[in-house]
């Protein structure tokens, strides 16, 4: 049955409660009333009318402060990254650095900005400048930092990151504007970066930037088109020259070992000749010395054995004898022991040069003669005199 179907006179059937009155929707204020009431009563109150409707105001403000005091407590809760640093403003003003992790700030009062303090940035610099010799270059470089201090990056300039961009050029420029070409495109490049460093660290240094420079990478110059290729060939011969200094080192380091061992050798054959010639000395001495006892007693004895002692080391040693003639004699005689030797390989000499017979001396075919002021004669009796070797 439909709840407007008639029955009972329709009182049954009204859902508003009018009980038989006009159908219609309740009053929402008096809806709005009950639920008061009802409230009021949970919470200790009677009320009814206006003092009703005041404890429902009074209600509806302090959930509402409740939940507003709970959302601003939620959304104060961030999170730090770990290669991060938070810089915290309170009223606008520096508070505090945050460490990474999570952490609280008062919504509305306090901001905070996270700045990346472990990752390695970069700023480039280049562009066509002019030399100390009055060259134009092209010359790039690329200069490496990191943020080491999180307050003074954010709040000591504008914008640290073009600031150093500005200093990297002025100081590059600088440089450059006192270096050669050839410094810059060759064999002063390291020293150019070296300046350029040390440049810009003084530049930045006032402004304190919060940035730390970690290194500078000064990429290849390159001289105008018109004259690039004169420059390749003098790079080229500037590589050529070290890669001969290179060879040439390598060659030293190999010769060097051998010159000093062939010198310490010879320095060894000398030391040993020098002890082996005072060593023959000392025995010379001390042979005159034995000699000297003898030859005070008997020199004219003694002086004809060392006489013909000498002589037999020296005739020893050669293999022709020139004869002196006796006085009035025209004749030289010429005693070529060599040809009176034949000497096989392996076999003993058919003729011994230390023995030399009159009978031979007479049948040798003497030589065309001279004066005899030519020939050193001592006596009447002829006497041999070596020549030396063939």
């Amino acid at each position: 049955m439909a709840w407007n179907e008639p029955g009972n006179g329709g009182k049954d059937r009204d859902p508003w409660g009018n009980k038989g009155k006009q159908q219609g929707p309740p009053d929402l204020d008096q809806v709005l009333r009950n639920l008061s009431n009802k409230f009021g009563g949970l919470l200790g109150r009677s009320g009814s009318g206006s003092g009703g409707s005041g404890g429902l105001g009074s209600f509806g403000i302090i959930v509402g402060l409740v939940l507003a005091i709970v959302v601003w407590v939620v959304s104060g809760f961030y999170t730090i990254g770990e290669a991060q640093r938070g810089v915290v403003l309170r009223f606008g003003n520096y508070y505090q650095t945050v460490e990474p992790g999570l952490s609280w700030k008062a919504t509305f009062i306090d901001r905070v900005f996270p700045v990346d303090v472990e990752s390695v940035r970069s700023q480039p610099a280049s562009g066509f400048m002019l030399t100390k010799d009055e060259n134009l270059v092209r010359v790039e470089m690329d200069v490496q930092y990191r943020v080491f201090d999180p307050r003074d990056y954010l709040f000591n300039v504008t914008n640290a990151d073009d600031s150093l961009h500005q200093a990297l050029d002025s100081a590059l420029r600088y440089v450059v504007g006192h270096s050669t070409m050839d410094d810059v495109l060759t064999v002063g490049r390291e020293q150019v970066r070296q300046e350029t460093r040390t440049l810009l660290e003084d530049i930045i240094e006032p402004y304190q930037l919060g940035l730390a420079v970690l290194d500078l990478n000064f990429l290849p110059a390159r001289p105008p088109e018109e004259v690039k290729d004169a420059f390749d060939d003098a790079i080229a011969a500037q590589e050529d020259e070290q890669r001969f200094i290179r060879e040439a080192e390598a060659y030293a380091r190999e010769i060097e070992p051998k010159a000093r061992g062939q010198a310490k050798r010879l320095l060894q054959e000398a030391e040993g000749y020098k002890e082996q010639v005072a060593l023959r000395a000392e025995g010379e001495v001390a042979r005159f010395r034995e000699l000297l006892p003898q030859y005070q007693q008997h020199p004219e004895v003694t002086r004809e054995r060392i006489y013909l002692e000498t002589l037999e080391e020296i005739y020893s040693k050669v293999n022709k004898v020139v004869v002196d003639t006796p006085e009035g004699s025209n004749n030289l005689m010429y005693l070529p022991l060599d040809k009176m030797m034949e000497r096989d390989e392996g076999k003993t000499p058919k003729v011994d040069p230390n023995i030399i017979t009159s009978d031979y001396l007479n049948g040798i075919q003497k030589s065309p003669g001279s004066d005899s002021g030519q020939a050193s004669s001592s006596s009447n009796k002829g006497t041999l005199r070596p020549t030396g070797r063939n």
